[in-house]
């Protein structure tokens, strides 16, 4: 059976702060550090989760601790973020309401853990499927990327994010994750240039020179020292529990999986190697004539390398840090930057180069994860954003992340009261309006568009005239002196000069969280935020494939000359459209809460948690859950705890759960005052009635043990005694069964033995008779064979004499035969004996001849001219046969092998011999490539699919040749066809004809002796396709060219062959002018190829190169 424990089950302090009796602040913190050192690191106040980083791992974060949480009540169970994270998912799912959750602490607080755990348990327990699993894939492994990008070591986390990040993550109908959109909020781009005593910059810089491998740190020229480089703070660059380089080859996979190109994420690394490069160039002051000091780098080597990296060139980007350029309405102004100037521009740069390349990220990671169908989406908000900040020296920065924060306590006010004023208004319960601190006054301070902080500020900033921080706090001194949050050495709510503790150079803000002090020094120079136009179009010359997306005011077509928003107004734009869309949502929040500033485990520091409990407002927001009704909870959940506290409800209720809470109450005495009775829900206002109500039910669940243990005693007993009786039967049928076996199975085998004792002598009876009279008719057939036999052997005898007989006469007449034809023999044997010796040799020796050809053949190849010796010199005739027989034999079946595609190529390939052979160099280079004809492949390219609907006819040939201009000897390229009546010259681009001469308008055609590629095509005079006159050309493919038009004018006109002229100077028609043509050898200067050029209006010289 399933045990559910709830939150009030084996509770260590109190769960619920809610429910915590006495409530004052030390027992809150006293609560809180009793829970926190037996790893209770969760605790509610209503439905917000307080969270206490434990700076180590608990094993309450598993696969197991997901399932245990899952489609479970918010109180059932321990407090755990995962039971906030399944209640705002079952909501999102099951109710279709929007959700977000708020998840705000200091810095090392672990809110970016507590983002990373409600992802983790939202992508565990929605559902499965290859493109969901994919989603949420990808939604997770954005983490990784956008922590080594924003986020950095400080001196209060090792893992701090240094931007503010909310994530709309995406469902469908289902709760399946469709997608998501990541918003990323002030990057401090200032830590790129400059990071405080003990801190480093963004983790990727870090990681890049740790994990890469060499040959990319090459590419990139870096060095994994990390001294070398001007950025990096070297007091801090390892971090103990960071390993830079596993995290390296972390972020690369998860660049990958989220859906970055394996080119991007060099892209991506080249910029970040172009920012370590760039704050390693320094600038020397160089006078001027006019006495002024300019700027000059003094080592250019990484200036170089940068600019190598950035595809811009050097002197373009050593300019633009020597000088600036004004640009008013019609006029421009360029002046020279001193060091200090050129200083800040460079860091600058670097601020713009680095922020720009996050948002760019931020964008690509938004591209990929964002949902692709264009149905609504159930949405779900996650904010992980800076906590207050408080710190020594609290600039600009602090003052805008601490602003953030007041809006934040802002809405979490407002929505805390107005969630808690609907659930009484839903469930029909009278609610009291609770008076609170409205921190409204402080966000007005800040952001009025009058005289809020960030209005004087851009109104300082766009001021005409000298303008300094100074002047900023002096206007803040004239405006806000009178205000009762805002403090200076010259407002009226300060001690004036007998206030050490407030600079003249600060101003110090009662915010919700304490008093913060702010130096002004910077403020005006961070919000207006210049990079100098000159940069901004030297980075939009880069070749490198992000820049121009990076810096898109640089073109020089779009330039705009207003003055770009302030960092402060687009800050308090961005926030204002963050907190209109978390009031469209039902929130949740995760207060997050840092036991000590050492980031060590077991360690619990009173006044740090003190000072934080303050100013998140938690006393505060326990007060306002309390106002009304401290516990409230359905009835049917109330009334299974708490039925056996009343007979009439114990152990089941047959009616309306209402009715039995009712009854139960009434007969529990629990005064009216304490409690009320919702649609839904039954309300309790004093924690101490639920604590009685605990106490009863524990004393009575203690009795209901007692009375269940003595139930089951006697179960046992009866039960132990029954089964006793029952197998007592069981055992004795059992025995008799087995006496009653026994006694038949006795019976059963002596019966057996006396039937085989029977059968077996009636057997061997049986068998005794039978074989007697077996041996019987075995005598009598003895006796029958040997008589038989004796028979045979008789006869046998007589047959073998006769045959003897007969045998002995034909032997001795065939030796009488062989006798008397011996002695006739001898007579004629010596006359003929000569001869026939003779012939059986010279048959020996033709026979040897004719083998040995079989083995000494040649190949089949018809120019294989080796034949085997002649052996004898009588062979002669026969060798010098058989010779021509096998040659003409074997060219007959290579003749047989040619296809009439293969017979017409070689049939060209004669022709060319006959044309050019000792005519025209080029020839021999042309023998060995074949005649491809079409080199275009016109019919399957469409570029070419105009041009092919033009020509009707089957192409023959199809080649690029440069048709030679008469005015300057060059050649512009041309697309060359040859049908089966005309041939045409085409636009190479358009594919427009240009020209198309029917063959019998050819006349001849003209070439050189030398290995060059000209050849004119003279048309006949008075042709219509003579009015431009005659076509020099140029082409690779000369030989075939030629040839084929020979074959084709012959066969298409039908005429004798066409004249084709080999001369090394020839006349060319151009219009009414005839033009000589000459060929000269050329030196080595000419290059490989011959060049054509024009001497005078008659002559065009081509240049032919010097055959090797």
């Amino acid at each position: 059976m399933e045990v559910k424990t709830s939150l009030l089950d084996n509770m260590i302090g109190v769960g619920d702060m809610v429910l915590l009796e006495p409530l004052n602040e030390d027992s809150f913190i006293e609560n809180l550090r009793k829970r926190f050192d037996h790893n209770e690191i969760y605790t509610y106040i209503g439905s917000v989760v307080i969270s206490m980083n434990p700076y180590r791992s608990l094993s309450i974060f598993t696969p197991e601790k997901v399932e245990e949480y899952r489609n479970r009540n918010f109180y059932e169970l321990s407090p755990h973020i995962y039971a906030l994270a399944d209640e705002a998912y079952r909501s999102l799912r099951d109710q279709d309401k929007d959700q977000c959750i708020l998840i705000t602490g200091e810095s090392g607080a672990g809110k970016t853990e507590a983002s990373k755990l409600v992802m983790s348990y939202v992508a565990a327990v929605c559902g499965r499927g290859q493109e969901v699993n994919k989603v949420k894939e990808q939604l997770l492994q954005s983490n990784p990327v956008l922590e080594a990008f924003g986020n950095a070591k400080t001196v209060r986390n090792d893992n701090s994010s240094r931007f503010g990040k909310y994530m709309d993550i995406e469902f469908d109908f289902k709760g399946d994750p469709l997608g998501g959109v990541i918003s990323n909020y002030l990057l401090e781009k200032s830590r790129v240039c400059k990071q405080p005593r003990g801190e480093r910059n963004f983790h990727i810089f870090y990681q890049l020179l740790s994990g890469a491998s060499g040959d990319t740190l090459t590419k990139l020229k870096l060095d994994r020292d990390f001294s070398k480089y001007n950025y990096l703070s070297l007091d801090s660059a390892t971090v103990n529990g960071l390993d830079d380089a596993a995290s390296f080859r972390t972020v690369r996979n998860a660049m990958q999986i989220v859906g970055f190109m394996e080119d991007e994420v060099q892209l991506v690394l080249e910029l970040v190697a172009a920012v370590l490069k760039l704050g390693n160039i320094e600038f020397k002051p160089e006078s001027r004539v006019n006495g002024f000091d300019e700027s000059r780098v003094k080592d250019k080597n990484d200036l170089k390398e940068m600019c190598e990296l950035l595809g811009i060139e050097q002197s373009v980007l050593e300019r633009a840090f020597s000088y600036r350029t004004v640009e008013a309405k019609m006029e421009k102004v360029s002046t020279t930057l001193n060091v200090a100037q050129a200083y800040y521009a460079r860091d600058a740069l670097a601020k713009n180069l680095y922020s720009r390349l996050f948002s760019w990220l931020v964008t690509r990671i938004n591209e990929s994860i964002k949902a692709q169908a264009k149905t609504r989406h159930k949405v779900m908000g996650v904010l992980d954003i800076y906590g207050f900040e408080i710190f020594e020296d609290n600039s600009f920065e602090q003052f805008i992340i601490n602003y953030c924060n007041e809006k934040l306590q802002q809405i979490f006010i407002e929505l805390t009261l107005r969630e808690e004023q609907e659930e009484y208004v839903r469930e029909g319960i009278e609610w009291t309006n609770i008076e609170y601190f409205n921190n409204a006054i402080i966000c007005d301070l800040i952001e009025n568009n009058q005289n809020g902080i960030l209005a004087m500020l851009d109104e300082e900033c766009l001021r005409p005239g000298t303008v300094t921080d100074d002047t900023f706090l002096d206007k803040l001194n004239t405006i806000c002196a009178e205000h009762q949050h805002f403090e200076s050495r010259l407002s009226k709510n300060s001690k004036f000069l007998t206030d050490h503790s407030l600079p003249h150079s600060c101003f110090r803000i009662q915010h919700y969280a304490g008093k913060v002090l702010y130096r002004v020094e910077g403020f005006v120079d961070k919000n207006n935020d210049l990079l100098y136009r000159d940069l901004s179009q030297a980075m939009y010359k880069a070749t490198h494939s992000l820049m121009r997306q990076l810096f898109p005011e640089g073109n020089p077509a779009k330039v705009n000359l207003k003055r770009p928003l302030t960092a402060g107004f687009q800050f308090k734009a961005s926030v204002g459209g963050l907190m209109r869309n978390l009031q469209t949502k039902n929130p949740n929040y995760i207060r997050c809460i840092k036991p000590n500033d050492k980031k060590a485990a077991h360690i619990f520091t009173d006044s740090l948690v003190c000072h934080q409990v303050r100013y998140l407002g938690l006393m505060e927001n326990v007060r306002v859950r309390r106002a009304g009704y401290a516990f409230r909870q359905p009835y049917e959940p109330c009334l299974e705890r708490y039925k056996m506290l009343c007979k009439q409800t114990w152990p089941h209720w047959r009616g309306p759960a209402r009715d039995g809470v009712e009854v139960l109450l009434t007969d529990c005495s629990v005064p009216a005052e304490e409690f009320a009775y919702g649609r839904s829900k039954i309300f309790i206002r004093n924690p101490r009635t639920l604590f009685t109500l605990e106490e009863r039910r524990r004393a009575c669940l203690e009795d209901l043990a007692t009375l269940i243990q003595k139930i089951y005693r006697g179960w046992k007993c009866r039960t132990h005694f029954l089964l006793l009786k029952k197998s007592q039967v069981v055992v004795a049928a059992w025995y008799r069964r087995y006496a009653q076996q026994k006694k038949y199975e006795k019976i059963k085998s002596a019966t057996l033995v006396m039937q085989s004792f029977t059968r077996g002598w009636k057997a061997r009876k049986i068998l005794r008779q039978l074989k007697y009279e077996k041996r019987c008719k075995e005598a009598v057939t003895t006796i029958a064979a040997y008589w038989h036999g004796t028979q045979a052997r008789m006869e046998l005898r007589r047959l073998k004499t006769e045959a003897r007989n007969k045998h002995a006469v034909s032997v001795i007449w065939a030796y009488w035969q062989g006798t008397k034809v011996r002695r006739e023999y001898r007579k004629f044997f010596r006359a003929n004996a000569g001869k026939k010796i003779y012939c059986f040799i010279i048959q020996r020796i033709m026979q040897k001849y004719f083998l040995g050809l079989k083995t000494t053949v040649p190949s089949m190849s018809p120019i294989d001219n080796t034949w085997s010796a002649q052996p004898y010199s009588f062979l002669e005739g026969a060798h010098t046969e058989l010779r021509r027989i096998f040659h003409l034999w074997r060219c007959k079946k290579h003749r047989g092998q040619f296809t009439e595609e293969k017979k017409a190529v070689y049939e060209e390939k004669l022709e060319a011999s006959e044309i050019f052979k000792n005519k025209k160099a080029l020839y021999p280079s042309s023998v060995s490539q074949p005649f491809k004809g079409d080199y275009l492949e016109i019919h399957k390219n469409p570029k070419y699919q105009k041009l092919n609907s033009a020509v009707e006819e089957k192409v023959l040939l199809a080649d690029v040749v440069n048709k030679i201009n008469r005015a300057n000897g060059k050649g512009s390229p041309r697309l060359f066809l040859l049908t089966k009546n005309n041939f045409v010259l085409a636009d190479q681009k358009t594919g427009q004809v240009k020209a198309s001469v029917p063959l019998p308008d050819l006349t001849s055609v003209s070439v050189s002796t030398q290995s060059d590629g000209f050849f004119a095509l003279k048309l006949k005079e008075g042709s219509a396709s003579a009015a431009k006159g005659d076509f020099l050309l140029n082409s690779e493919h000369l030989i075939e060219i030629i040839t084929k038009l020979h074959r084709t004018w012959t066969t298409a006109a039908d005429k004798d062959q066409i004249n084709i002229d080999i001369s090394d100077e020839f006349l060319v028609q151009f219009k009414q002018d005839k033009v000589c043509v000459k060929f000269i050898q050329g030196g080595p200067k000419n290059g490989t190829s011959a060049a054509c050029k024009r001497k005078n209006n008659r002559l065009l010289e081509v240049s032919v190169p010097s055959s090797p």
